[in-house]
């Protein structure tokens, strides 16, 4: 069995440009990879370079023509939602974002490493088939499910999102699809707006989309218990053979753009639920890609204890 942790990264995530005082910004990475650099852990991970996504890799979740409205958005620096600034360089840099999410499920796809961690930008689980939002160009983990079943022959994948804000674009397309859990943990009311306990797939995929909304001031305790009483055994049900984690840090406490109290530690224990289950039921097969955190110090704490916990 293979015993490293993937990490994957590019210095060219820092230049896809939000413009000045966007949340998402690329101090957001040089902060996080400084702490992993300080940390224990850094001399134990397994580094690889990640390639860019295609074009017909981003059609495996999105709409045909998609990638090339992003692309001509980006060529002439024409915003893509009010929230999602792009520059000339992003469509090449989103790429590149999913491409590095598809770089760690093919390390762990093929048995180089135990488990992956990708550390891009810009994030993904706002994108839905057909439109960018919430400083989301590409769906990187949506992509990355698809590419698992369409390059791999992985026949069942769960996505596990606890970033604070509800993954709409994630569930939008795999909503009718049977061959995907996906489950998300976030602050409700908050953008945007879904994710309501309500909205349970569709078709022969009812079921199979489970959504926890939680009210603002909630804490590790009762992230914790949810994961227990209600994640845990909803995989154990579904038996995927590889879980993917949205792995949004905007739940910890500090973060200025949620009201929600987890702390490093609670994210490191919620890792851990994951990767037991994970190895009970999918052969340890995790990939974890960062979405948002927008507190430079409650992303990094967090990066590094969720990155602590997939080396073990």
């Amino acid at each position: 069995m293979p015993e490293k942790t993937a990490f994957i990264y590019h210095p060219d995530y820092l230049n896809h440009d939000t413009g000045y005082g966007h949340p998402e910004r690329p101090d957001r990475l040089r902060a996080s990879l400084a702490a992993l650099q300080n940390s224990d852990v850094w001399d134990q991970l397994h580094y690889i370079t990640p390639q860019p996504a295609t074009a017909e890799q981003i059609a495996y979740a999105h709409n045909p023509g998609y990638s090339e409205h992003i692309r001509q958005s980006c060529a002439s620096e024409i915003p893509l939602t009010y929230d999602t600034p792009v520059g000339h360089d992003s469509y090449d840099i989103a790429l590149l974002s999913t491409g590095g999410v598809l770089c760690a499920a093919e390390a762990v796809a093929t048995n180089q490493v135990k488990n992956a961690f990708a550390m891009v930008r810009p994030p993904g689980h706002h994108a839905t088939p057909g439109q960018s939002m919430g400083f989301c160009l590409f769906n990187n983990i949506a992509v990355t499910a698809r590419y698992l079943q369409r390059e791999h022959g992985v026949d069942k994948v769960a996505i596990v999102d606890w970033d604070v804000h509800h993954g709409n674009g994630t569930q939008d397309i795999f909503y009718e699809d049977e061959s995907v859990f996906f489950f998300s943990i976030h602050q409700s009311p908050l953008y945007p707006g879904t994710g309501s306990r309500y909205e349970q797939g569709s078709g022969k995929a009812r079921g199979t989309t489970l959504n926890v909304p939680m009210p603002y001031d909630t804490g590790d305790d009762e992230y914790i218990r949810v994961f227990e009483d209600v994640l845990v055994p909803a995989l154990q049900d579904f038996s995927p053979e590889f879980i993917l984690i949205s792995a949004g840090f905007d739940a910890h406490h500090l973060d200025p753009l949620a009201n929600i109290y987890i702390t490093a530690e609670g994210f490191a224990k919620l890792t851990d639920l994951v990767l037991d289950v994970a190895q009970e039921i999918a052969s340890g097969n995790v990939v974890s890609a960062l979405e948002g955190g927008y507190s430079l110090e409650g992303l990094s704490e967090s990066v590094v204890a969720h990155v602590e916990r997939l080396v073990g």
